[in-house]
């Protein structure tokens, strides 16, 4: 069972998506809350697998929560669901640790597979949502002083960090590169540390920004 905290400020939309999510028979709605703040103390209480974060809400909001969360439960996984479409805020949620991003009016599959990705510990963009990060972190890189990065990833780092960038997941990753699945988990464990990020799609944004990956 996929343990799931949603965290958002309206009733109603709580209330939907435990509707909504407990039509599938491996998610569990282990608590709810109104603000961040809520989260952060149900999160130490339940340690959930998945958290469904709202980045807007009064109190702590999202992005704050986020953050903490990273710093004090990283095992737990967050999705943002928000009505925001703004590339800033999207950005931001996905440098703060959120492995997934996607929009209310989202249809439930995409919804199901995020939380399934994001309980796997992976990250799983839409296409779209993908697309607007390369295109916002190389815009980041292009506009800053031109300062070279000092970060080195091998040769095979690069192709995997490559292969996440357009969206494979590690097996097809492993299958791409004829490497095992465990040989892939570990060169993003290296790149990760190397980059100072947890998640895929962090790895992708400072990447781009630091001109390791072609935009």
């Amino acid at each position: 069972m996929i343990k799931i905290l949603i965290a958002d400020d309206h009733l109603i939309i709580r209330q939907g998506l435990r509707l909504i999510l407990e039509t599938e028979d491996d998610f569990e709605i282990v608590a709810e809350a109104n603000d961040g703040a809520e989260a952060l103390r149900l999160c130490v209480d339940i340690n959930p697998d998945v958290v469904l974060m709202d980045l807007r809400m009064p109190g702590m909001d999202g992005l704050t929560a986020i953050e903490k969360l990273r710093e004090s439960q990283p095992e737990i996984a967050v999705v943002i669901l928000t009505t925001f479409n703004e590339d800033e805020l999207m950005l931001r949620g996905l440098q703060a640790g959120a492995r997934g991003y996607l929009l209310k009016d989202t249809d439930r599959a995409a919804l199901f597979d995020s939380i399934r990705a994001a309980a796997r510990g992976e990250t799983l963009l839409k296409p779209e949502i993908m697309a607007r990060v390369l295109s916002l972190a190389g815009g980041t890189r292009q506009g800053g002083k031109g300062s070279v990065s000092t970060i080195e990833l091998t040769e095979r780092e690069k192709e995997v960090l490559e292969a996440v960038a357009r969206g494979e997941r590690s097996k097809e990753v492993a299958l791409h590169l004829g490497i095992s699945e465990r040989t892939v988990k570990a060169h993003l464990a290296n790149i990760y540390e190397k980059l100072g990020v947890d998640s895929r799609a962090a790895a992708i944004s400072v990447a781009m920004q630091k001109g390791l990956l072609k935009t």
